[in-house]
């Protein structure tokens, strides 16, 4: 098994740098025997927020976030980042938890691969 852990520091929106990051971790997904693992830092938190409503035809985080936890991801959010943005808990998307820095170190020591977007 090989663990892939994604660590995403851009907001939502504005730039696509936490759009593809997702897109590039669900692909990752599919394949068998790969572990995933999401953690939102800084504006990027704003990214595992619920009710995202966004125009016709426009990428929505909340729906990709959703399609890739169903697929096995396990994610995560930095607690110091949500509470400096105000973000909480309730406020997630059913799945991604209040992460921290402990369990960001230990997923990166266990990771085979850590990319940072």
């Amino acid at each position: 098994m090989k663990t892939i852990l994604f660590v995403i520091n851009d907001p939502p929106y504005g730039t696509e740098r936490a759009y593809n990051a997702l897109r590039h971790a669900h692909a990752m997904t599919r394949h068998p025997q790969t572990t995933v693992k999401v953690f939102f830092m800084a504006d990027a938190v704003q990214c595992a927020r619920r009710g995202q409503l966004t125009p016709r035809g426009y990428y929505n985080l909340e729906r990709m976030i959703l399609a890739t936890l169903r697929q096995g991801a396990e994610m995560g959010a930095c607690g110091s980042c949500m509470d400096a943005r105000a973000v909480g808990e309730d406020a997630l998307i059913e799945g991604v938890h209040r992460g921290s820095m402990e369990e960001l170190s230990l997923w990166t020591l266990g990771a085979d691969q850590v990319i940072v977007y």
